[in-house]
């Protein structure tokens, strides 16, 4: 016999669980959804039903229905590491084209891109393939995500 389903139409913020249930391990761009069904990785089905897309963050938590508490881990994933002599003005090159970016004190994070890898090399950046967790900084406005332009 199948067990229910459970749903999560609520999500609590990293550093506002008391403790969880499960583990629920996602890459960067699967940490942005509105409605999905999820599996744990203890294996249980869960249906997330948000009133509105959600960039979630490591840490965070679904909760369903049920009162559990699902925590939400960052997968690693295949990065580009940026490092350099003068790493703000890589990372202005990055912003510049929309391009979500972890900043920490002596290195960047950006997922592969081939235009923006070969461009980095032309204005001097050392670049190394690495597999880590991504959390990107937020948007301009406080959102998890950068969007494009593009209407």
């Amino acid at each position: 016999m199948n067990s229910p389903l459970y749903s999560c139409q609520k999500v609590h913020v990293q550093g506002t669980l008391a403790t969880t249930h499960d583990h629920v391990t996602l890459t960067y761009d699967d940490r942005f959804l509105r409605r999905k069904v999820l599996t744990t990785d203890a294996g249980e089905r869960f249906l997330v039903d948000l009133p509105q897309t959600m960039s979630l963050n490591h840490g965070d938590a679904f909760e369903l229905t049920d009162g559990r508490l699902v925590e939400v881990i960052a997968a690693s994933e295949a990065l580009l590491e940026i490092t350099g002599d003068n790493l703000t003005r890589l990372a202005w090159h990055i912003g510049n084209r929309h391009t979500p970016c972890q900043i920490e004190p002596t290195r960047l994070l950006i997922q592969h891109d081939h235009v923006i890898h070969d461009m980095l090399l032309k204005i001097g950046a050392t670049l190394r393939e690495v597999s880590e967790p991504f959390t990107p900084e937020g948007g301009a406005y406080g959102f998890g995500r950068t969007h494009s332009h593009a209407h």
